[in-house]
Parts: structure tokens; C-alpha cells; sequence
């Protein structure tokens, strides 16, 4: 910015705004780790609770072979029927084979949708393994002292050497 433009809009000097503070302090970082992780957990919680899948993927399978034999019924009793009505036999035939097919497809999509689920819970948990801080790890205890102090114990163990 130019110096008439900040005496004209009351901006302070360039030089004085150029310091900028952290978004958030290590304090603030950590409680909003550890809140991403509770709402993760209560996330990993919910999922096992979806039950019966294979229960339902069962029934999508029924559902879509009595759709292909009555499409098969239909068919034969199509053909055996005077032409005048075979065309609504075969207009409801084609119904049929299209549930089979929709069945077989929401079978299909609700399966993907269970694989990408798992896989972003998967990029989410390497992510979240891949920025975490690893844990300090204590390699020794220490005591604060002052010189005084530090003579004094330097000084009471080369005595016990000595003896």
C-alpha cells in the first residue's frame, strides 16, 4: 500500500500490520484434535451398529428371480395367446424383467456405497495416524537445580568415591 493511501483510509504503517498471529494456539490445536477424535469415534460406533446386509442383499437376489421367471411365464404365455392380446402380456413381461434388473442394480450400488464409505473411513484413519504428533517419549528424569545445589552433590559423591 502507499503512503497516501494509508493516510487517506487511517491504515497504520505497512511496516506495523506485516505481524501476523497465529489462527490458533497449541492449546486450541489440541482441543480441536481431540474433539475431531471423539466425533470420529462416535462416527466408528454408529457404523457396526447397520446389521443384516447380507440379509437384504438375499432378498434383492429373491426379488429379482421371481422377476425373471414371471417375465418367463409371461413370455411363454405370450406366445401361446391370440396376438391381440399378446402385446400386454409382453408389455408386462418386459415390467418384470426390468424389476429383476433394477434389483440386481440397487444390489450393486448399495455395495459401492459401502466400499467408498470404507475407503474414505480408511484415507480419514491414515490421515489422521499420518498428522498426529507422536508421543514424547521419556528418555529421563531430570531435576532443576541451582549451581549451589549441583557443587554440592558433585562434591558428596566424589567424597563417597573416594572412601
Amino acid at each position: 500500500m502507499t503512503r497516501k493511501l494509508e493516510s487517506l483510509f487511517d491504515f497504520p504503517p505497512a511496516e506495523e500490520s506485516a505481524q501476523i498471529e497465529p489462527a490458533l494456539t497449541t492449546e486450541e490445536t489440541r482441543a480441536a484434535i481431540v474433539e475431531i477424535d471423539n466425533t470420529i469415534d462416535k462416527i466408528d460406533a454408529a457404523l457396526p451398529a447397520i446389521r443384516n446386509l447380507d440379509a437384504s442383499d438375499q432378498e434383492l437376489d429373491d426379488i429379482a428371480e421371481m422377476a425373471k421367471e414371471s417375465y418367463q411365464n409371461l413370455s411363454d404365455l405370450g406366445f401361446n395367446v391370440d396376438s391381440r392380446y399378446a402385446s400386454e402380456l409382453f408389455a408386462v413381461a418386459s415390467t418384470m424383467l426390468g424389476h429383476a434388473l433394477t434389483a440386481k442394480t440397487t444390489k450393486l450400488n448399495k455395495k459401492l456405497k459401502m466400499l467408498d464409505l470404507q475407503l474414505k473411513k480408511l484415507k480419514l484413519d491414515q490421515d489422521a495416524a499420518k498428522n498426529a504428533p507422536e508421543e514424547a517419549m521419556e528418555t529421563a528424569h531430570g531435576q532443576v537445580l541451582n549451581r549451589n545445589d549441583l557443587l554440592e552433590r558433585l562434591m558428596a559423591s566424589r567424597d563417597q568415591k573416594t572412601e
